[in-house]
């Protein structure tokens, strides 16, 4: 039986290669557990005529991993194996790495740069003093979990073949931020590879590439209750999402189910037919293409009409055109609700579309605290509700679809405007 090595030549399966190549990467672990012979022996059962090296490494990795759980040693050496091989399949240089990077071309032989210019312009001028202060063994030091994830979605690929190392994607966000500053990004790598700090994934995924765009998190509000709005609103979804952004989408000011829609003399299908829509392109458009799933929480103040329906979206029964469970889902609760509660009194449920103050066009979105309280009374008063329940009623379902989904998350809409230092943007 033969094994194909890396430089294309073949050579005789030898037993004992693979137990020193097991046995090399074994320093400092519990020699009383991990024993590379009986790795060895597992991994040669899964050989077949012609096996790469490459995979050889892929395979004892993961027949390591699978024996961490009669100790954790074995998690190290499984570690230890992958990142040695992927050391093996790329350069030590980065400027080479940027180089292969910068020079990418798709199908059709169309340049599609991987890094910006001003990145490789700056790793090619300070190529020297770049590589000598970078350090691979700091490599070993992910846990297998860790690197797996990060040869999944973090490392660059040329032609779906990994190029970059864990120290290469580190060096890249660093010179993605500071290029133009060689001191700046040598100590921001150091600090990043010695795991002082670390920047959230937009940035590892897009930093020093030709779209840099390194925000996680994104705040949006329903532009409006209109097909426009509401697709326009899509869109900028669509757009951050592909660019790893998670997004949060404000969506009390949509209309209830059954609520009159003008231009159509017709009625509203309410929030979950539109909350579908947001799903699906959550699904459809995920973050950096297929790097991670797409992340939109959905907030919603308790007193929309269509509460009760929202509550239902990620659970895991129920009718499949009554959920939408790729979403997240969020309450904005105002203090008034939480005292009905604790009062067990009565909570009005409104249509954004017909519950509003007529002489300023502001509705119950637009207020909080006092400002908040009058509107609702007064809106209650004059009938505008669209059905009443008991506060403790909706309460426990909001526990309900905690405990079997996990949200919606709460978050309450008083304090926060309360500490609010951008009070004069709105609420």
């Amino acid at each position: 039986m033969f094994v194909v090595k890396r430089d294309g030549q073949r050579q005789e399966v030898k037993f004992d290669n693979i137990t020193a190549r097991i046995r090399a990467l074994c320093d400092g672990l519990d020699e009383r557990f991990v024993d590379p012979v009986p790795v060895a022996q597992k991994v040669i059962e899964g050989f077949y005529n012609g096996i790469a090296t490459s995979e050889v490494d892929t395979l004892a990795a993961e027949t390591c991993a699978y024996m961490s759980q009669k100790h954790p040693d074995f998690s190290t050496l499984a570690a230890r194996i992958a990142v040695s091989n992927l050391h093996k399949n790329t350069s030590d240089s980065l400027v080479e790495t940027c180089r292969a990077l910068h020079d990418y071309t798709d199908k059709q032989g169309r340049p599609a740069p991987l890094i910006s210019e001003e990145v490789w312009s700056f790793v090619s001028e300070h190529a020297k003093d770049i590589d000598a202060a970078m350090d691979y063994t700091r490599d070993f030091g992910y846990d297998y979990f860790g690197f797996k994830t990060l040869e999944k979605s973090y490392l660059l690929r040329v032609h779906g073949k990994i190029v970059e190392r864990p120290q290469h994607m580190l060096m890249r966000v660093a010179c993605g931020i500071h290029a133009g500053d060689l001191a700046a990004a040598i100590e921001t790598y150091d600090l990043m590879s010695s795991r002082q700090f670390t920047h959230a994934t937009p940035t590892l995924f897009n930093a020093g590439t030709p779209q840099p765009q390194m925000s996680s998190c994104f705040l949006l509000t329903m532009k409006s209750d209109s097909i426009d709005g509401i697709y326009d609103t899509l869109k900028q979804c669509a757009l951050i999402s592909k660019s790893a952004g998670g997004i949060g989408v404000a969506i009390s000011n949509v209309r209830a189910k059954g609520g009159y829609i003008r231009g159509t003399n017709g009625n509203s299908n309410g929030l979950v037919p539109m909350l579908r829509n947001f799903n699906e392109t959550a699904r459809y458009v995920d973050q950096g293409g297929g790097k991670r799933k797409g992340s939109f929480a959905m907030y919603l103040e308790p007193w929309h009409a269509d509460v009760f329906d929202f509550l239902e979206l990620r659970k895991n029964h129920g009718k499949e055109e009554q959920r939408a469970r790729d979403l997240f889902y969020a309450l904005w609760i105002p203090d008034l609700f939480m005292r009905r509660v604790k009062e067990n009194g009565d909570w009005t449920l409104f249509c954004p579309n017909e519950a509003y103050d007529a002489a300023t066009g502001r509705g119950l979105m637009d207020a909080w605290g006092e400002d908040f309280e009058e509107m609702y009374a007064r809106l209650e008063a004059e009938g505008k509700g669209a059905k009443t329940v008991k506060a403790q009623q909706l309460w426990f379902r909001i526990l309900e679809s905690q405990m079997e989904t996990g949200t919606p998350y709460m978050l309450y809409k008083d304090h926060a405007n309360r500490k609010s230092n951008q009070q004069n943007l709105g609420v």
